[in-house]
């Protein structure tokens, strides 16, 4: 689960970690209540999921009324990387003098997980570690006894931070890792964590996910669940347990299994097209999951073909096909091209069980794909 920038520094500040001072607007109204209240200047802040919101234009400073409600009004309703933007984070702007970079996820290559810092703040940190990856200091973790106070040090003073905060941005450090450990927490992170001209470090920024199989522990966290949804999309495959990833392509993609549905994403985009999302519907793929997952895609406005890729393991490729067949017979009207590839289990007698005038049925996965690609760029032509 992925909680929103509001959401994160609820829990950040719960925690002890310094966060400005803010509110939530679904309003212009209630986004200029809120900055009165704040006081100018303000930022206010598009609550979405995606990257880079300043440079898209989610993020804008006001310094009076009349510029926070501009600026309210032109973010509100806004569509920001394919998400309309519903809510704003309206909080006390930073007077800033540094950022800086702090965060904590697992080292899956070292099976632990690792603390990181960085100067580089306020910059995507993939790029930075994609193109200078010796501007990141990194700190492995024992998960038994958790970050020592002198890791932490290590970490800070080996990224270069300034020795009139070192202490402080440690202590942040440490009190990230744990919240990460305590919360079930698989990505905690600051960027930027800013540090004033009176040397006080402040959390500008908050991002935070959650194992979903973790929820169970965390039912503060779970009772959020439903407001970290993004779009209609995304609360259904909340509600119909689906792992559902929206993106910005025209190629719909449902499986059965992670690395599946993985592998599929890259051959769409091998074969030149683009996905439109990640959607695993699990074992034990029957009509009503199937249904709702077909049900999910066609909904999606970009989509303009679809693939299913289903490999048969202890689910039977014949019950599937059934499923199939079952579920795509609800529609009045198949509103996508459907492609099929079927493999593993009772694969040959699930080929003769589909229904070809309702889907097209490839008998490798490269064929499928690249065949949905073409679907989706005959419509679009």
């Amino acid at each position: 689960m992925r909680l929103h920038e509001y959401q994160a520094k609820e829990i950040f500040a719960d925690a002890g970690l310094p966060v400005p001072d803010a509110d939530l607007a679904d309003t212009v109204g209630d986004a200029v209540v809120a900055a009165e209240r704040i006081g100018y200047p303000v930022a206010i802040k598009a609550q979405v999921h995606v990257g880079g919101r300043g440079k898209a234009g989610g993020i804008e400073l006001a310094e009076s009324e009349e510029e926070a409600r501009e600026a309210a009004e032109s973010i509100l309703g806004m569509d920001l990387k394919g998400y309309t933007v519903n809510r704003v984070l309206v909080e006390a702007a930073v007077d800033f003098v540094d950022e800086l970079y702090v965060g904590i996820t697992m080292d899956r290559g070292a099976g632990r997980p690792v603390a990181m810092v960085s100067t580089r703040g306020g910059v995507d940190i993939e790029e930075v570690a994609a193109e200078s990856p010796e501007d990141i200091t990194r700190e492995g973790v024992d998960p038994a006894f958790g970050l020592h106070p002198y890791q932490a040090r290590r970490a800070v003073y080996g990224a270069g931070v300034a020795r009139e905060v070192a202490h402080d941005v440690a202590g942040v450090l440490t009190t990230l890792y744990d919240l990460w450990n305590a919360r079930d927490a698989t990505e905690a992170e600051i960027n930027p964590l800013m540090i004033t001209s009176d040397e006080a470090v402040v959390a500008a920024d908050a991002v935070m996910n959650v194992d979903d199989d973790a929820l169970f522990r965390q039912p503060d966290l779970e009772a959020m669940e439903t407001d970290s949804y993004e779009d209609d999309l995304e609360r259904k495959a909340g509600e119909y347990g689906f792992d559902y990833v929206r993106l910005d392509g025209d190629v719909g993609i449902i499986g059965n299994g992670a690395g599946l549905v993985m592998t599929t994403l890259d051959l769409v985009d091998y074969y030149g097209g683009e996905p439109a999302n990640f959607l695993d519907i699990g074992g034990g793929a029957q009509a009503d999951r199937v249904a709702n997952a077909l049900d999910m895609v066609f909904s999606d406005p970009n989509v303009e073909a679809v693939v299913f890729n289903i490999f048969g393991g202890i689910t039977r490729g014949d019950e599937v096909a059934r499923g199939i067949n079952d579920a795509l017979e609800r529609f009045d009207e198949i509103p996508k091209e459907v492609v099929v590839r079927l493999a593993g289990t009772n694969a040959e007698e699930g080929m003769e069980i589909l229904n070809t005038d309702l889907v097209e049925v490839e008998g490798t996965l490269e064929d499928a794909v690249r065949r949905a690609v073409e679907n989706a760029e005959e419509v679009s032509a």
